[in-house]
């Protein structure tokens, strides 16, 4: 009989570990992990790397309506059937991840995906690629450009997500990229100062 008891001790508290290893804190609350390089990108606008079934819990806590993907591989399926199960929009913007010196940044599908972006009806909305530096970073880039903020503030925001990873071609791409087409954003502070002198 208390052989029985003790194999009963033993199975309860090996379930409590594995509870506490996987989703709960040592207080018993629920633990949420952000992906990779996730950030507030602005109000109702985030960005991040891909999400993997141990961010679930956190990006739940999000309340999205949109998901921009820049990627071209097809999104895992229980990264879809996680979209289904919480009504999240899933728009996918195919962007190879080409390296240097031969950057091609379509510049046509970084503008649809602008539009999903500026889009109030999709916020909250979380923006990714794979690590959530390049093509990431380009379209945030690009938005910051519409919202005026000045060249140095936008490559600085750049250059702290893609780290020593960060790319020349991305930076120019930004430069010359035209947000004149883009109308009615209002302006955003920027950490440059201007001089009028």
């Amino acid at each position: 009989m208390k052989l029985d008891h003790k194999l009963h001790d033993i199975e309860i508290a090996q379930s409590i570990t594995d509870l506490s290893s996987d989703k709960l804190d040592s207080n018993e609350e629920e633990l949420y992990t952000p992906p990779l390089n996730f950030s507030m990108v602005d109000n109702g606008v985030f960005r991040s790397g891909f999400p993997d079934t141990a961010n679930f819990s956190f990006i739940k806590t999000l309340g999205l309506r949109s998901i921009v993907y820049l990627c071209p591989e097809p999104y895992p399926d229980h990264n879809v059937e996680f979209l289904k199960a919480n009504r999240i929009h899933l728009f996918q913007f195919g962007i190879e991840g080409t390296k240097e010196p031969f950057v091609n940044i379509p510049e046509i599908t970084i503008r649809e995906a602008l539009q999903v972006v500026l889009d109030v009806n999709n916020h909250p909305l979380l923006i990714h690629c794979k690590r959530g530096k390049h093509r990431t970073g380009c379209l945030v880039g690009c938005l910051r450009k519409i919202e005026r903020w000045c060249l140095t503030s936008i490559f600085e925001e750049y250059q702290r997500f893609a780290a020593a990873k960060a790319r020349i071609s991305d930076q120019r791409f930004m430069e010359v990229f035209d947000a004149s087409g883009f109308k009615d954003i209002p302006t955003s502070p920027c950490s440059c100062i201007k001089s009028d002198r």
